[in-house]
């Protein structure tokens, strides 16, 4: 129930100081349980809107593995598979921000579902192109048409950020959750996949994947009591340039470089099942560093997580240069996936922090199109490493990609 008056007050961080800011009146009433998550799930309608979010978010890691087995399997070129991946990827990086744009603009139901809508007809205009066999031009024209699903991770901690405005603790438990359903999903996201399409039939996971995609974003966007309202309809400032934007834009693009080449590394060095121990490890990360207390100065925990993420990305270096043992190496990727978390969500706070009211979706999204642009360069420069210098060089291209990261957010957010 909403308060009518002012009453007890909030802790609320501005900038680099701590104030004091009275409860508005839809901020939620803090809860007494000792768990922080299951405080944070106690909040009226978080549960739904979680649980249709975490449907719809699960075949954001089915889609390009699905993709790739499907045309792989029908036209047996990978080289095909793969241009035709990218061409969606470089697709979204165009598309989502105008997406996201329109989502601040008029709401979360009526955009969220129409772009869902005609993402779901464009994987299933793919599936039925390989299916049939279809001229090549037709499958780049349909995963392209991909490119308007919504950024549903962006839209939950859009509605996180709404619920529990003026509560740091609490929105500090948020996005760690939400950091470690992006990991689960894109750890359980891809086996998924492969087993649908291993076990039915090649054309299945993406079947599958849209089905789910869907059927999340209906549920999500049904529950319309926790949507954040639409902001007033002025002349939108471009948010790069927004002071403080464009250096976290391009720490997110320092950051995803170091999650394409460790991925690419580690798959031809090891296989790809011991990668899943690098987001195993940044999902239960994510989950404990959300039950810690909000960082006052955000920036300066911001050059930590990066320093901390630095240094742990140098153990697979060091396990591959000096021992053939997969069980260091799974380990040295386990430890190296803990700062991933912590990294991830001191950074989107922040993107919380710079945005402008009325353009958080777009804030995130934006930082999400600079995190993919990062694990493409640093998926195409692994690749190149592994080709020319080895596998065990290659490790040092997401030890380099995190320094840089961190010398970027050292340069640039001082001046924020």
């Amino acid at each position: 129930m909403p308060y009518e008056t002012p009453t007890t007050p909030l802790y609320a961080v501005s900038g680099e100081l701590l104030v004091i800011a009275p409860r508005t009146a839809d901020a939620p009433a803090r809860q007494t349980s000792a768990n922080p998550y299951r405080r944070l799930l106690a909040t009226p309608g978080a549960r739904a809107f979680t649980a249709g979010n975490l449907i719809a978010r699960l075949p954001m890691g089915m889609f390009s593995v699905s993709a790739i087995l499907m045309i792989a399997g029908s036209r047996g070129s990978y080289t095909l598979a793969g241009a035709v991946t990218a061409t969606g990827l470089a697709a979204t990086a165009i598309v989502a921000p105008w997406t996201a744009r329109l989502v601040d603009r008029y709401g979360q139901a009526r955009i969220a579902v129409p772009a869902t809508a005609i993402a779901t007809l464009g994987s299933l205009t793919l599936l039925l192109c390989v299916h049939y066999h279809a001229p090549t031009w037709t499958l780049f024209a349909a995963y392209a048409a991909t490119a308007t699903t919504p950024n549903t991770g962006g839209m939950s901690r859009a509605r996180w950020a709404h619920l529990h405005r003026g509560d740091p603790a609490a929105l500090h438990t948020a996005n760690s959750f939400e950091q470690a359903a992006d990991e689960m999903c894109f750890m359980l996201g891809p086996a998924l996949a492969a087993l649908l399409c291993a076990a039915l039939f090649p054309e299945a996971g993406t079947l599958i994947g849209a089905i789910l995609l869907m059927t999340g974003v209906l549920i999500f966007t049904a529950q319309r009591a926790t949507e954040p309202p639409v902001a007033p309809r002025t002349r939108a400032r471009s948010l790069l340039r927004t002071r403080g934007t464009p250096a976290l834009l391009a720490t997110f693009l320092a950051t995803g470089a170091v999650f394409g080449a460790m991925e690419v590394i580690t798959i031809a060095h090891a296989g790809g099942a011991v990668l899943a121990l690098q987001a195993g490890g940044s999902c239960v990360a994510g989950l404990l560093y959300g039950s810690l207390r909000p960082a006052l100065n955000v920036r300066r925990r911001l050059l930590w997580c990066l320093a901390g993420m630095t240094a742990l990305m140098s153990l697979p270096l060091l396990a591959a240069s000096s021992t053939d043992s997969l069980l260091a190496l799974a380990g040295g990727l386990l430890l190296a996936g803990a700062a991933t978390a912590p990294t991830m969500v001191t950074g989107m706070t922040l993107v919380q922090r710079v945005a402008p009211k009325g353009q958080l979706n777009e804030g995130m999204t934006l930082s999400v199109t600079a995190l993919l642009g990062g694990i493409a360069a640093g998926s195409a420069t692994a690749g190149w490493m592994v080709e020319h210098m080895g596998t065990v060089t290659g490790y040092v291209v997401p030890v380099s990609a995190a320094g840089l990261a961190l010398a970027i957010a050292a340069a640039g957010l001082r001046r924020t």
